[in-house]
């Protein structure tokens, strides 16, 4: 497999985060976010398919390609890194996708995370969500957390995922990576069980249905941390999402252990840089606060940006002035940023207030100079003037015939 292997490598070389690969055409690669032809590869056809299959393919991933027509797995290749793979048929025909794990964590500096998010990692029990549309970093983003809680607490961490992307070994903490499908049977079955397991943290790949969902919520009040994944975007968005699961009858229920057991929402989308090659992370933050409790409670879900937007002290951060800052540093592009933006009007005021707030600052730094300059006419500007000006009192003070009587008088009272 000669021709998969110098794929894989080409891949690491130029930073592609995916391989595309299907009957009957060339390799496509995604870099930066976008789809590229490989024209210099080689052209697809079964037979390369099946060597693939056959490469990749053990026992387990036969058999649940057999029965599904798809298999999801990590694979590791020699020198070139871990993958996760989707093999899958199509009108008749293989293909399969091929995403890049990067073997080194990268830290929370090196993915722009907001300082926030780290306090978020020392909470010691709630729902944190990490939110966003497929292939936003959500799952880098909850591994460098769990990277952090594994070299700065000292608690058991279990993991459920489909399948197990980044690997943890133990530092601080002993880990437990659980892959549904070949460990547990579902992700519902491994919160039953690890709650046996006496977990800290519970990382749960995916809330997909009703039963995970009020599962991880029953972990969460139960005095564990659960970090979970939603395809949302943004926080209200994520509190209606997890509340729509449910029947009406027992969504009231739902939205009291939501307001209870729900710590922080952060939403992240991954855009095309403006100032060099690459995309970066654009995030918003929701802490939980009595408000917002709240507005939970009372069926306001559509109030809490509001109650964002006001709670910057806090670390709380809109989608719209993060987008903003990215603007103003020159990141990304504003017309970009206008179309990500949940509130468009907002983020115009957001960057029109900056644009401000700018020039008062260099209006009073001009103030400032001037300020400056009237004060050294008068004597503030070292003393030069001053000390002149006493020189000149003294020798005047010499010269005067009263004050120099007055002084002999002193000395002959014995005052000086």
């Amino acid at each position: 497999m000669k021709e998969l292997i110098k794929l894989f490598k080409y891949m690491v070389d130029n930073g592609a985060s995916d391989l595309h690969l299907q009957e009957d055409t060339k390799p496509y690669f995604r870099i930066h976010g976008w789809l590229y032809r490989y024209e210099r590869g080689p052209q697809i056809d079964h037979a390369f398919m099946e060597l693939a299959k056959d490469y990749l393919f053990g026992d387990y991933e036969n058999n649940q390609f057999d029965e599904r027509q798809c298999s999801d797995f990590a694979h590791v290749i020699p020198y070139v890194g871990r993958l996760r793979v989707s093999f899958f048929t199509q009108s008749n025909r293989w293909g399969a996708v091929f995403r890049l794990i990067p073997e080194v964590l990268p830290s929370f500096e090196q993915l722009g995370l907001p300082e926030i998010v780290r306090t978020i990692a020392k909470f010691p029990r709630g729902l944190v969500l990490v939110v966003g549309p497929t292939g936003s970093g959500k799952t880098t983003t909850l591994a460098t957390m769990l990277d952090w809680i594994n070299h700065n607490r000292n608690v058991h961490i279990l993991t459920l995922e489909d399948p197990i992307e980044y690997k943890h070994k133990n530092i601080n903490c002993i880990v437990n990576q659980r892959e549904v499908g070949r460990d547990v049977n579902s992700f519902l079955d491994g919160i039953r069980e690890g709650l046996r397991q006496d977990p800290d943290v519970i990382l749960v790949g995916e809330m997909r249905d009703l039963e995970t969902t009020a599962m991880a919520l029953m972990a969460a009040e139960t005095g564990h941390l659960v970090f979970g994944t939603l395809h949302t975007s943004g926080a209200s968005d994520t509190v209606d999402r997890i509340i729509d699961i449910f029947p009406s009858t027992q969504q009231s229920q739902i939205r009291t252990q939501l307001a209870l057991s729900l710590r922080a929402v952060v939403s992240q989308v991954l855009v095309r840089r403006k100032d060099r090659e690459g995309r970066v992370a654009i995030f918003e933050v929701m802490l939980m606060t009595n408000s917002i409790r709240n507005l939970i409670r009372e069926q306001k879900v559509h109030q809490i940006d509001h109650v964002i937007q006001s709670g910057r002290k806090q670390g709380m951060i809109t989608l719209e002035h993060n987008i903003a800052t990215m603007v103003e540093q020159g990141i990304i592009d504003d017309k970009l940023g206008i179309e990500l933006a949940n509130d468009p009007d907002d983020l115009l005021e957001s960057l029109l207030a900056d644009a401000t707030r700018e020039r008062i600052s260099k209006k009073e730094e001009v103030d400032i100079v001037k300020l400056r300059q009237d004060f050294s006419s008068v004597g503030y500007d070292m003393g030069l003037d001053l000390d002149k000006k006493e020189k000149e009192q003294e020798s005047s003070n010499e010269k005067n015939p009263y004050i120099k009587q007055q002084k002999s008088q002193k000395k002959k009272r014995g005052l000086f």
